[in-house]
């Protein structure tokens, strides 16, 4: 098992960021680096929860899908229940709050390992820690800071 957190501040609002997080239209891939369209598919979007599949070419092709729950305010829980890498229970856990100048997120992600791939990404997260991570998640900041200019 892997388990890394990091923070993230920006000056979008705590609103706009969960947004982000919970727009499953086509240009998901545009605004979150680790997702490409050839991998997205959504099976179901409801108010405060979605059923997503999604994935990159990284490493060959990691893919999961994920039900995504939103109904705490300010919180974003991304659960795997089915992958090609990881186990069911995985996760990704976006805590969102308001600051002066915007919002700053806290998240922790937990990846048990289903497969070989997930070992040794896991074990990448494990030895590397969160920086690639955390730079994906500041590059999805930039990019909406820079689509509210």
């Amino acid at each position: 098992m892997a388990r890394v957190e990091f923070d993230v501040s920006t000056t979008v609002p705590p609103e706009r960021f969960i947004a982000a997080l919970t727009d499953f239209s086509p240009s998901r891939a545009d605004v979150w680096p680790n997702i490409d369209a050839a991998h997205l598919k959504v099976h179901s979007v409801g108010e405060t929860t979605a059923d997503v599949t999604e994935g990159s070419n990284l490493a060959g092709g990691v893919w999961e899908r994920n039900r995504y729950d939103w109904s705490t305010p300010g919180t974003v829980r991304v659960e795997t229940t089915e992958s090609n890498t990881w186990k069911p229970g995985s996760f990704w856990l976006y805590n969102v709050t308001k600051t002066d100048s915007g919002s700053h997120v806290r998240v922790t992600v937990e990846r048990n390992p289903a497969s070989l791939k997930g070992r040794l990404i896991a074990l990448l997260l494990s030895v590397g820690g969160p920086r690639p991570l955390k730079k994906a998640t500041e590059e999805v900041a930039r990019k909406l800071e820079r689509s509210a200019a």
